[in-house]
């Protein structure tokens, strides 16, 4: 399938407003429940999503479509927001993720302005060349991921509540 910028757009465009319904206003119990040790929490994956906002897929894009000679992408740490954000609530979290996000749909509307830029090239410190397109598809399926991440820690919050159902709540049986 050949990438469509608006369906990528339709995607990022609903994620802070999925978020906010979904997250906002819950109590600390649904917050802060994770799926064990070295896993992350509702909270701490939109500390997460923050941080692509501010560090990962606009910058990464920018450098893309750079007339620089060097593309290579700086090293993305996906765990800083476990600090950075620890001490913030979930609503000043979702409204930056928001705020930032907004900006961002605006800068990527602005800088893909033709089809011969989806196969422009940068490089990535691990997976090495990667396009544009590539880019930008995964941030979208990024957005996804998370969303059926904070869905599957919510639900595993009851794992051994829900008793003799669990058989058929496939969400806990991963």
């Amino acid at each position: 399938m050949v990438i469509n910028l608006n369906e990528v757009i339709e995607i990022l465009e609903r994620t802070p407003r999925t978020l906010e319904s979904f997250l906002s206003g819950l109590s600390d119990g649904w917050l802060t429940a994770n799926e064990g040790e070295g896993t992350w929490n509702a909270s701490e994956v939109i500390g997460h999503l923050i941080d692509g906002e501010r560090y990962n897929w606009i910058p990464r894009l920018q450098i893309i479509l750079s007339d620089n000679t060097e593309k290579t992408f700086p090293v993305f740490d996906r765990f800083s927001h476990l600090q950075q954000y620890a001490d913030w609530s979930i609503e000043e979290k979702l409204n930056e993720f928001e705020s930032l996000r907004m900006e961002n749909i605006e800068k990527l509307r602005a800088m893909m302005t033709s089809e011969q830029q989806f196969g422009m090239i940068g490089i990535h410190p691990e997976y090495g060349e990667v396009t544009a397109r590539q880019l930008i598809s995964t941030w979208a399926v990024h957005d996804l991921t998370h969303l059926a991440q904070i869905t599957r820690v919510l639900a595993k919050h009851y794992d051994q509540e829900v008793g003799p159902w669990k058989g058929y709540l496939g969400i806990l049986n991963r």
